[in-house]
This record gives C-alpha cells, structure tokens and sequence, in this order.
C-alpha cells in the first residue's frame, strides 16, 4: 500500500503546484458603441476615447441586444469597423 500512498501523495502535490504557479485568466469581453464585440485574452488598458465596455469573460448579451462578435488577434479594439492597435 505504500507505493500507492506515494504515487497520490506526488500526484496531489503536483496538482497544488500546478495550481499555485498557474497564471490568472484575465480574459473579457470588450464591445464598442457599433455592437461589435471581441475576446480578449490578457488584460488590456482601455482609455475611456477608445469608446468600449469591458465585460467579464462570462458576460452575454440579452435577445434584444443588438451586438456581432467580430474576433480579432492581438492589443487593438474596433472602431467603426476598423481594427486599431494600440
């Protein structure tokens, strides 16, 4: 019985590591005036010009909403249908 002890024993230890050095989800979801809406994965700083809402990664809009996911990769937002980065 001993080994076994040791293999779960090692198994959660690796499992609490894992968790500790893990970095936080800062992902959300951002939309401008225009209802056009993106994921983002990291936390970005968006000055208040920029005109969008930052929501958490839960969020979802309601069925009256008048909102499109317009995904793109990288730091920048939309704006009138043009992707700016910043």
């Amino acid at each position: 019985m001993k080994p076994m002890k040791k293999i779960v024993s090692s198994a959660l230890f690796g499992l609490a590591a894992a968790v500790i050095v893990a970095p936080a989800a800062n992902a959300a979801i951002v939309c401008n005036a225009e209802g056009e809406c993106w994921h983002t994965h990291k936390t970005y700083e968006y000055k208040p010009e920029f005109g969008v809402t930052v929501y958490p990664d839960t969020w979802k809009w309601g069925d009256t909403d008048h909102y499109r996911w317009r995904e793109h990769s990288g730091r920048g937002y939309w704006s009138k249908g043009v992707w700016i980065t910043f």
